[in-house]
């Protein structure tokens, strides 16, 4: 018997890092048994740093593209994820019972520095969120 795909929902404000992030590591660790997605509050571009680093991780993210909340309304979730306090104070209600979890996470897009500096904090939230993913999704057989 074929088990269903859980279906997965990762916001943060612009859906150009964190969301992205979680969204490339999701899909990469943990296979064909998630279906995922990534949106924003208020979406703008993906951000080139993001793709950069998920690229040492062997994550393709250069396909990807911002997308608003609003292309996933009324659409049903197992969980819905935020990854910073505005998307989990403007998140919808969505249909179903979607476990929902906050991950309240820095946004890599706003730190300041050389670029190298940037890179690094674009780094730690991405081992930040392998963390995360590792222990809510890929920690027993949800």
């Amino acid at each position: 018997m074929e088990t269903r795909r859980k279906r997965v929902l990762f916001l943060c404000t612009h859906n150009s890092s964190r969301s992205q992030m979680a969204e490339g590591l999701l899909r990469y660790y943990g296979g064909t048994r998630f279906e995922v997605f990534s949106a924003g509050t208020s979406p703008s571009r993906v951000h080139p740093m993001a793709v950069e680093v998920m690229e040492e991780r062997g994550i393709d993210l250069k396909g990807h593209r911002s997308k608003s909340i609003d292309a996933f309304l009324g659409q049903g979730f197992d969980f819905i994820v935020t990854t910073c306090d505005d998307a989990r104070d403007r998140c919808p209600v969505f249909p179903g019972q979607a476990e929902r979890l906050h991950w309240g996470l820095e946004d890599p897009a706003g730190a300041g520095g050389s670029r190298e500096e940037k890179r690094e904090v674009f780094r730690r939230v991405r081992e930040e969120l392998e963390e995360l993913i590792r222990s809510h999704f890929l920690a027993d057989s949800r």
